[in-house]
């Protein structure tokens, strides 16, 4: 039984590599052709039409303004363009300093939330701020970007000409990547596992996920949909499968990139990465119990990844590693040890190959340091995935047992 065990562990844990590296291949192809379609797009558009920008702010003091004077950078006709700060029950400066901008500029506008639509999390604070916009399109971005000054002209042109696209996602990088050694794992976790892994999922099968910042989206769609979850933790990904069941896809093009802060602390990085992981396993429950009612049944490719990430390939993780400890103190009789190591050398250097094409497209980051810090990734940052999803899913189980409120972890920022 043991040896049944662990080698089933092992080949969830080799489907989930080679899909990777089916992903990142992917991935390449379409950063090396994405922008051909740039001047034919430029072409074809008219009068721009009226996008919202909306901001989500709750106790921002520290990255509001920085993320205010990058919107006025926009190379966008302010007169096309209204950006909404909802001011979510702030208890600090992010009002004061909000409105202070909103006085020098006209296009800006800030809304407070008022109880009991106060302080109930990102998808409320949407909601509210939906209500104040006119756009013909919605992007959203985080407190804490700073999107370049082409970023909203990219989004809406690839809506202009692309009428199956019920969104657009763009590119994100991390602002503060060389801060230290926590930052610099998320930074190269955020090239090799979230946008690259985008760009291989849209060139393949024209699939995308949306991110929570970044992203533009058809206001007919948000009010046909009734807005975002109030429930999911990860609005994003739940927001992502309802657009799918309408028939539309969800187009990835990186030339809108924006730059965002990451966590600081490993105390900061496990509260945030905790509710992005229960968000996931929600959206992943709720919808496989909905499957029968979808009308787009090509959703299931999408719901089944999420479930293979967070339930299967964190399972067959768990499971291979209970085992081979538990070989090293008590005979189990496995007979593919010399197999089961050789397989696990093998996935290591598959990973750290993964890792390094990955980073060779962007030109700054192929550097000595990252290529000290790859190789320590597997065993340390990796690897602290497993206990989080263990909690995440312990925490999951907990709530929907004893019927509990959700609650909404703001990320701390950082100067």
């Amino acid at each position: 039984m043991a040896n049944l065990l662990f080698l089933l562990s092992l080949v969830v844990i080799w489907i989930m590599l080679l899909y990777h590296m089916f992903l990142m291949l992917g991935g390449i192809f379409h950063f090396a052709r994405f922008e051909k379609i740039i001047p034919k797009w430029k072409k074809n558009i008219g009068e721009l039409p009226k996008v919202s920008i909306l901001i989500p702010a709750h106790n921002e003091e520290v990255v509001i303004e920085k993320t205010l004077k990058a919107m006025v950078r926009l190379d966008y006709p302010k007169d096309c363009l209204e950006v909404i700060v909802i001011n979510d029950h702030s208890l600090d400066k992010t009002g004061e300093i909000a409105r202070k901008m909103a006085a020098r500029h006209s296009f800006i506008k800030v809304i407070d939330t008022v109880p009991p639509n106060a302080v109930k999390g990102k998808s409320t604070a949407l909601n509210e701020g939906f209500k104040a916009t006119t756009g013909k399109y919605i992007v959203v971005y985080d407190a804490d970007n700073t999107p370049e000054r082409n970023a909203i002209y990219h989004l809406v042109i690839a809506l202009e000409n692309d009428s199956k696209a019920g969104a657009v996602v763009g590119k994100f990088r991390v602002s503060n990547a060389k801060k230290n050694l926590l930052t610099c794992f998320i930074n190269i976790e955020t090239i090799c596992f979230q946008w690259m892994a985008q760009a291989g999922r849209w060139f393949w099968f024209k699939m995308a996920t949306i991110p929570g910042t970044n992203f533009a989206i058809r206001r007919s769609i948000i009010e046909q949909l009734g807005g975002w979850d109030e429930k999911a933790l990860s609005e994003d990904t739940e927001l992502t499968i309802r657009v799918y069941n309408l028939g539309y896809y969800i187009r990835f093009f990186p030339a809108a990139i924006t730059w965002e802060q990451e966590p600081e602390t490993w105390k900061v990085w496990w509260r945030q990465r905790t509710r992005w992981a229960r968000g996931n396993q929600y959206v992943v429950i709720k919808f496989l119990l909905q499957f029968f009612k979808l009308k787009r049944k090509t959703i299931f490719f999408d719901l089944f990844y999420f479930f293979f990430t967070y339930f299967l390939f964190f399972f067959g993780v768990i499971l291979s590693n209970i085992i081979f400890i538990t070989s090293i103190f008590v005979d189990l009789n496995l007979s593919i040890g010399i197999v089961s190591l050789v397989l696990w050398v093998l996935a290591y250097f598959l990973y750290v190959t993964e890792v390094f094409i990955t980073l060779s497209i962007e030109k700054t980051e192929m550097t000595r340091t990252n290529f000290m810090i790859v190789l320590l990734m597997y065993f340390s940052y990796s690897q602290l995935w497993i206990a989080l999803v263990i909690y995440s899913s312990y925490l999951e189980c907990k709530r929907v047992l004893f019927n509990q409120e959700i609650k909404w972890y703001k990320t701390k920022r950082f100067e």
